[in-house]
């Protein structure tokens, strides 16, 4: 039995990512019932109300507009109506603007209710076959490889795994700084396209997939979603001389930050002046 909507209130709406047969019903009934709906892009709601039958009047909300929009929805609320937030694919807000709408309308004293289903995090996730105790979602990285590498390097010691979303004509060279500041050997996921004609789940080292992305230029079409197994657990002497190599390599080269940290902590002099490289190349 569809819900009865409230009036006023907010609607936070998951619509699907690919195939439109993962939209639920009451999402459905949501849409149908409320009466605006606040969009990503009027133009990609509207082919999926026009799919289902919906004929609703729909506002643009997105990031460069989300203050006077949301202005117009909160005068909306104030009148007494119901409104619901989707965003192109997937759970709105989730790497997609709506944050500070829920804010502000929270702030106005509106009800805000989620009607959950399809996430591409999610739905990665429940396929990566990683047993990392938890995971970091960090959404999209910086588009500059330097600031996406500081990123990196400050992720790099968490012991669960990272999930980032990113485009097709990043995916290569964010690949290819993540194996450099994650290393190599760790275990990554790619998941392309999820729940369309061309989905792909690929599970390999991390200093492989750039390789495997090269391979086929159709493996670098699409959206993906990139997962990296979390940092092993590190020995309480590995994690002191890592600790002192970054603080030394504040004053000195690397060859003489290693060998001052090695003999502080017991660690391998070449391991820590491979880290100290590394770190260098980074910074």
């Amino acid at each position: 039995m569809p819900d009865v909507i409230r009036r006023p209130a907010l609607y936070v709406v998951a619509t699907p990512i690919g195939n439109l047969a993962d939209i639920t019903l009451r999402a459905l009934d949501t849409l149908r019932s409320v009466d605006l709906i606040a969009a990503e892009d009027t133009r990609v709601t509207s082919r999926l109300l026009a799919h289902f039958s919906i004929d609703k009047p729909v506002l643009a909300l997105h990031q460069h507009n989300e203050r006077k929009a949301t202005s117009r929805l909160i005068g909306a609320l104030k009148d007494g109506h119901a409104i619901a937030l989707v965003s192109d694919a997937g759970t709105p807000v989730v790497s997609d603007p709506g944050a500070n709408v829920v804010a502000m309308v929270r702030a106005e004293g509106f009800p805000i209710i989620p009607i959950p289903g399809p996430s591409a995090l999610a739905a990665a996730w429940s396929v990566a076959g990683l047993t990392d105790p938890g995971f970091l979602f960090k959404g999209f990285l910086p588009a500059r490889s330097g600031e996406r590498r500081k990123v990196l390097q400050a992720l790099s010691a968490l012991p669960y795994a990272l999930v980032f979303y990113e485009a097709p004509h990043r995916v290569v060279d964010a690949v290819r700084d993540l194996a450099q500041v994650l290393g190599a050997q760790r275990e990554a996921v790619v998941a392309r396209e999820l729940t369309k004609l061309f989905e792909s789940v690929h599970a390999c080292p991390l200093g492989e997939l750039e390789a495997w992305l090269e391979a086929d230029e159709n493996r670098r079409r699409g959206e993906f979603v990139l997962i990296v197994a979390g940092a092993a657990e590190q020995a309480p002497e590995r994690a002191v001389g890592e600790n002192a190599l970054r603080l030394l390599l504040e004053e000195l080269p690397p060859a003489q930050a290693a060998r001052l940290a090695s003999r502080l902590s017991g660690v391998s002099r070449s391991d820590l002046y491979e880290l100290a490289v590394r770190l260098k190349d980074t910074a």
